[in-house]
């Protein structure tokens, strides 16, 4: 029986984002920095092994769900090992990948065969030129076909995450939308969160969830739904009538979730954030390295997890770009 893992506050922590790697092949104007930032030494990075040493550590203190994030993760050579390492530790039930979606064509096959449940892609944007815009790269992308090779190899639900920005992509909205009618896909709008040097990203461009649906109603009336039955975390789902997936929104600027919060962060070399824009990290490598038990340092760290972040105050936990963490 597990011995169930709470924060100060009461919250049990049963989900954990794992870094895999600080690099990442766009750098969207949300993210990363356009001339990108100075990478992280390949031996400080965690291996495949020690990153499985970690979830082996703490599965049995009723970690349930992982999701490995980047950077961009796909990046990382070979990381359906990873993926097959991770599914063998006893009470692990879930084991999400979040990506841009570039790789999904080539990988998403050998992803489901080493034992990954589903994806979250993110797409911003379905217009090539836009996609380039954003991204701030000369990269051909389709984010429907990415989509529909996770759908076809098994990695379902499927979820597409669309950051809204005022006067970017905001004439986006009902596109978005109208996948959800005939796919069985979900797709969640979420509010942009100016971080550290993306602030040329201002309050400005921030569209608040509210309007988001509004403006989804102009196409069909919504009606609440619930969420995929796996890992629907912060959103709050709707639903074209007979669509066949849902229409979501995340709210980290106007409306935040964090009394629920259930999750804690493993960057690529080995520090747990309990907070995403939070100041607490604990080194988790060097007692790794040395050898040493890690549940008095994750439970260190739990007892410091804040009741809340402090975004809304631009307080940003020392993060110069979302992608140090993976969101």
């Amino acid at each position: 029986m597990s011995v169930t893992l709470r924060d100060s506050f009461g919250r049990s922590i049963e989900y954990l984002r794992i870094s895999v790697t600080d690099r990442c092949n766009f750098r969207c104007r949300y993210c990363m920095p356009a001339a990108g930032l100075e990478w992280l030494p390949k031996s400080d990075i965690l291996s495949y092994e020690e990153i499985a040493q970690v979830v082996r550590e703490l599965s049995p203190l009723g970690l349930r769900r992982l999701r490995i994030t980047g950077g961009e993760p796909t990046l990382r050579p070979q990381l359906e090992l990873l993926v097959g390492m991770l599914r063998s530790i006893p009470g692990i039930e879930d084991i999400s990948l979040s990506t841009n979606g570039v790789r999904l064509p080539e990988l998403a096959g050998s992803f489901r065969e080493a034992g990954l449940d589903r994806v979250n892609m993110s797409a911003d944007s379905l217009r090539p030129d836009r996609i380039r815009q954003i991204s701030r790269r000369n990269i051909d992308f389709d984010p429907i076909a990415a989509a529909t090779a996770a759908e076809q190899a098994g990695l379902s639900p499927i979820k597409i995450n669309v950051v809204v920005m005022r006067g970017i992509n905001d004439d986006e909205l009902s596109d978005f939308a109208r996948l959800t009618i005939e796919r069985e896909w979900h797709v969640r709008f979420i509010e942009l969160m100016p971080v550290g040097e993306m602030r040329e990203l201002t309050w400005d461009h921030v569209v608040p969830s509210e309007q988001v649906l509004r403006q989804l109603e102009e196409i069909a009336p919504l009606e609440p739904a619930a969420g995929p039955a796996r890992g629907n975390g912060p959103a709050r789902y709707f639903r074209f009538a007979n669509a066949r997936g849902t229409v979501a929104v995340i709210t980290p600027m106007s409306h935040t979730y964090c009394g629920s919060c259930n999750r804690v962060r493993l960057t690529a070399d080995g520090r747990l954030r309990t907070c995403l824009f939070g100041d607490d990290e604990v080194d988790l490598r060097s007692p790794l390295r040395a050898g040493l038990p890690l549940e008095p340092f994750f439970r260190s760290a739990l007892s410091s997890k804040p009741k809340e972040h402090h975004l809304l105050q631009m307080q940003v936990g020392g993060l110069r770009a979302l992608s140090q963490v993976g969101g």
